[in-house]
């Protein structure tokens, strides 16, 4: 496969990608870079985590990327996720391996890291304080929100140290593309602001030991789309990102916390069909649209074509083969909503019965989702 095969492919799933010249460079230097994303186990998974991360990761081994998933075990813990309770924070990640599994990954192809292991590695902390070094309480502020906190001033103390401990990830994994959410860019950026930064005149990546990674000693940022949830906020929430768009975004991403607005993987055919249709969809509207979202952002990664089943005279069955066409359709009132809701729901869950239907046969995947299924959620 060329270099621009490789760069249309990586695009293809990044909403944003910094820079995308350098990621050319990457390609032509590198056959296979290293690419990371980090999930913070705890609760069920959910179709960001379960449907539309596998098919991205998809793309990126298509593109000859090799792929590291990180358990981000110590973060869950820090964050309190699942009360703080690092067993059952470690069981939670043991659970999202087997979903990755099920969703059709290749695990054979991805190499699974856990963060407790960086924790009990002095090496580790020798970066996290290089990199503390290398930027301000100010910045560190403002990188805070990659925690979901946006009141920081009444967290405790240890969610300070979050971005230097992600930004140290980077580095000591030597990984050369961050890949993850958009929620995670600001963090990101700053793994690029610092890397050239001196300390003792020497610059800090060649103290982070990060020579011959990323593209002149700093990663290529990939962020991908924030799949939103069925319905919108019920109010306006500022401060994640200071670009209107993806502070949007952000604040309107599907939450685990909020059941109602968010499919699982473990969804029966009726709940997804009932979710969907009761999901935020007004007639002709396509912005900020997430009826509209999941059919662009997975239902046509997944599938080549798209049919809503109606009667005669409400125009028939009609088939789809690109986005654009439905889109189309939908803003000029030939596609009624309910019609798009009831394909959709059809639709995904073509994806998501078999890693359904995984965890209702596997006998260690079973046990894993009512361990995990037991466990109080926090946030």
């Amino acid at each position: 496969m060329d270099v621009e095969t490789k760069v249309e492919l990586v695009k293809s799933i990044g909403e944003e990608v910094i820079t995308v010249n350098d990621l050319r460079k990457l390609f032509e230097t590198n056959e296979h870079p290293t690419a990371y994303d980090g999930f913070e186990p705890s609760g069920l998974a959910h179709l960001p985590l379960g449907v539309y991360r596998p098919l991205l990761i998809k793309k990126l081994l298509e593109a000859g990327v090799r792929f590291k998933l990180l358990l981000a075990d110590t973060f869950a813990w820090i964050n309190n996720k699942l009360g703080g309770d690092i067993e059952k924070i470690r069981m939670a990640g043991e659970y999202f391996v087997e979903v990755w599994r099920a969703a059709g990954i290749d695990m054979s192809k991805v190499e699974v890291l856990w963060h407790k292991d960086f924790f009990d590695d002095p090496d580790y902390w020798r970066k996290v304080l290089l990199i503390a070094k290398s930027h301000t309480l100010t910045r560190t502020r403002r990188a805070l929100t990659i925690a979901g906190r946006l009141g920081y001033e009444e967290q405790p103390t240890a969610f300070f140290f979050y971005p230097s401990m992600q930004t140290a990830d980077v580095f000591h994994m030597k990984v050369d593309i961050c890949q993850l959410g958009l929620d995670q860019r600001k963090v990101n950026i700053l793994a690029r602001e610092i890397a050239h930064k001196k300390i003792n005149g020497k610059p800090l990546y060649k103290l982070l030991e990060y020579e011959g990674h990323g593209v002149d000693g700093k990663p290529v940022l990939v962020h991908h789309h924030m799949l939103p949830g069925l319905r919108p906020p019920l109010e306006e929430v500022k401060g994640y990102d200071e670009n209107p768009t993806y502070n949007r975004a952000i604040a309107w991403k599907m939450s685990k916390s909020k059941p109602e607005t968010c499919i699982f993987i473990h969804d029966s055919k009726q709940d997804i069909r009932r979710k969907v249709e009761r999901a935020y969809c007004p007639a002709k509207v396509v912005e900020n649209n997430p009826v509209l979202d999941y059919v662009k952002e997975i239902i046509f990664r997944a599938f080549r074509e798209f049919t809503v089943e109606r009667p005669a005279r409400y125009g028939g069955t009609v088939t789809y083969y690109s986005y654009e066409e439905i889109e189309r359709d939908f803003r000029e009132g030939k596609l009624h909503p309910l019609d798009l809701k009831i394909a959709t729901a059809e639709y995904l869950d073509k994806l998501i019965a078999p890693i359904r239907e995984h965890f209702e046969k596997n006998k260690k995947a079973q046990e894993l989702y009512k361990l995990v299924r037991s466990f109080e959620v926090t946030r």
